[in-house]
């Protein structure tokens, strides 16, 4: 996949490149999890409420800015375990763990606790263990183990599935298959020697990426491009959304040019269905940020809808994330980092 010329010694680079057939393979096991009576039915849900940490917070939010469109009530997405006060019988909760010991158990046994109708979503043996004492529904995701942090696809279809199953949100089956198609063809090409992630993460070189979308999907795959750089190449990048930046860190650029065009460069993640507003706003931020960038450059994500687009994306940006660390002879699997802070004895839970 890789022709050898990196180190990989988890297998990160056929995991990302497996997205295509992990986003049909969720499609199934989240039928076969969901099925008969084990959601709710729609009128009885007053809101939903998801919960996870690293790719699991990533597909939560993915999983509420696709289904915004069509969501006639609120869909909150908490980024640890605090459960708020709304949370109650009438409230759909979405426990999502791609990892051990994660925040999300805490979070599922409160709202079990409250009588909320809990979904457990994941490859947390905690959280399956949750579930099964108290008979919820259980999605389980792949791939586990290290390799789960690029479980995306695997862990936000089984939630728009759920939606759809609560009669809440549209069946995403299309959706789910055009994009899967879409990107079998793209990432090929992706791949190849010398193509797109390649040379993008080429030219980002030794520079601390800065990744701006439009809020919805837009905002959702730059955060997930600026975790998978920390991730993969162990590289600070920071991400933020339009036209929430606009009003604040725009104007952060303006006294230090000097630094910034020798350190960081700006990556603008766009697509087709952002609207006018949205593009016209990415001209003037390219405008204000141009000559304080070592570079601008500008992604464009391809797809028949915003799942698609947002797929594309994901999958871009994770590919240039084991670019820039295989150009530093990085391996892309271990994070040593994370894992002091994260295991027993360490100061947090992951």
């Amino acid at each position: 996949m890789t022709d050898g010329r990196y180190l990989d010694t988890l297998g990160m680079w056929e995991a990302a490149a497996a997205l295509p057939e992990q986003l049909t393979a969720a499609l199934e096991t989240s039928r076969r999890a969901f099925g008969g009576d084990a959601l709710p039915p729609g009128e009885a849900v007053r809101a939903v409420a998801a919960f996870g940490e690293g790719t699991a917070a990533t597909a939560c939010h993915a999983a509420a800015a696709l289904a915004a469109p069509h969501l006639r009530l609120p869909f909150w997405v908490g980024d640890g375990a605090t459960v708020p006060a709304f949370v109650d019988e009438h409230t759909l909760v979405f426990a999502v763990s791609c990892a051990e010991g994660t925040d999300a158990v805490g979070a599922a046994q409160e709202a079990v606790a409250r009588r909320a109708r809990v979904v457990a979503v994941g490859s947390d043996g905690e959280l399956a263990a949750v579930a099964a004492t108290a008979g919820l529904p259980w999605c389980p995701v792949t791939p586990g183990g290290p390799l789960a942090r690029s479980a995306l696809g695997g862990a936000t279809v089984p939630l728009l599935s759920a939606l759809a199953g609560a009669a809440l949100a549209p069946d995403p089956t299309a959706s789910v298959h055009a994009a899967a198609a879409a990107l079998g063809r793209r990432r090929d090409a992706w791949l190849a020697p010398g193509g797109p992630a390649e040379e993008l993460a080429r030219r980002i070189g030794r520079t601390i990426p800065l990744v701006y979308g439009a809020d919805g999907v837009g905002a959702v795959a730059a955060h997930w491009w600026k975790a998978q750089v920390n991730l993969n190449a162990k590289a600070p990048s920071f991400a933020a959304a339009l036209p929430g930046l606009s009003y604040d860190e725009l104007a952060g650029w303006g006294q230090g040019g000097d630094v910034t065009r020798q350190t960081m460069s700006l990556v603008l993640l766009r697509h087709g269905g952002e609207g006018p507003p949205a593009a016209a706003l990415f001209e003037e931020v390219r405008a204000a940020t141009d000559e304080v960038m070592a570079d601008v450059f500008e992604v464009e994500g391809e797809g028949d809808d915003d799942l698609g687009r947002f797929f594309d994306l994901a999958l871009l940006g994770e590919l240039v994330s084991l670019h820039l660390a295989g150009r530093e002879g990085g391996d892309p699997g271990p994070v040593p980092a994370v894992d002091d802070v994260h295991l027993p004895g360490g100061v947090g839970r992951s």
